[in-house]
This record gives C-alpha cells, sequence and structure tokens, in this order.
C-alpha cells in the first residue's frame, strides 16, 4: 500500500522554494477567474510549510490541475504537482471536501466517478447505444481488476 507523506516534505518544499512571487500563476489561472483560488498564495504557504492552513484550505481543491500555471511559469515550478501531493497529505489526514469524497464513493463502488442514472440510461437506448457504457460497469473482470487496484493504493480507505 502506498502511505501519503504526512508533513510537507523536503521536495514539495524544495519545490515550492523555486518560486519567487510573481504572480504568473494567479494571474493565468482559469480556476481563479471563477474563485477565490489563488495558485500563488497556497504556493507561498508550501514555502513557510503551513500544512495545517493548507489542508484546511478550501483553496486546495480548488485548482482544476489545467497546468495552465505550469506552462506559463517563468521558473518551471511543477506547480500542479505540488497540489497534487498536497492534496494527498490532506487526504490522508481526513480533510475532503465531500463532493470529492462522493467522486472517490462512486469510482470505487460503479467503478466511474459518475453513476449511469436511469435517465442516462434511456438517454443511451434512445439514441441507439447500450444501456450500460462498454466500460468497467459492462465488465465485471475490469471492475474486479479495479477493485484490486484501489485497495493495494489504498484508495479504498478514503471512501470508508
Amino acid at each position: 500500500m502506498v502511505t501519503p507523506k504526512a508533513e510537507i516534505s523536503k521536495e514539495i518544499a524544495d519545490a515550492a522554494k523555486m518560486c519567487f512571487q510573481c504572480g504568473t500563476c494567479t494571474a493565468g489561472c482559469p480556476s481563479g477567474r471563477q474563485t477565490s483560488y489563488r495558485t500563488r498564495k497556497l504556493i507561498r504557504m508550501a514555502q513557510l510549510g503551513l500544512k495545517d492552513e493548507i489542508i484546511n484550505s478550501e483553496e486546495l481543491w480548488e485548482c482544476s490541475t489545467c497546468y495552465t500555471c505550469v506552462e506559463r511559469c517563468p521558473r518551471q515550478v511543477p506547480i500542479v504537482d505540488i497540489v497534487i501531493d498536497l492534496r494527498n497529505i490532506a487526504v490522508a489526514e481526513g480533510k475532503m471536501r465531500p463532493q470529492h469524497k462522493g467522486t472517490a464513493t462512486n469510482l470505487a463502488q460503479f467503478g466511474h466517478a459518475v453513476p449511469v442514472s436511469d435517465k442516462i440510461s434511456k438517454l443511451r437506448l434512445d439514441l441507439g447505444l447500450p444501456e450500460v457504457p462498454p466500460t468497467v460497469l459492462a465488465n465485471p473482470a475490469a471492475k474486479a481488476d479495479l477493485d484490486k487496484i484501489l485497495k493495494a493504493t489504498g484508495f479504498d480507505k478514503i471512501v470508508e
């Protein structure tokens, strides 16, 4: 089983320290245009090792991981990788938005982030498609394999 890091590791801190706080990430962030998300603020908190503030921050979950910040960063700071590592720390400590936990639960239960509802099944039939998409939903062996992966990585513990 993979064990998430419980503290802001030296690797995360060193990557965050590459940032000189120019603000290019925040200025170009599509999520920042729609939410209160400020990439630069989150990276600054990582630089300062403010783990508790980060894992309790709503902003941690507002990044869409689109990589716009990484593409524009003049210092090549791996911002999205840092955000993902910080999210892993938060999840390991039981800090996760209900919406994200719901998505994780759906993935563990159905093999899909969004389950296929009766309405969707009917629409699929009306369009001449199979009622159940040809994915893990229609393949019990694939679902069993997914379940093994979720268990091996500890993902199943997230939804307990």
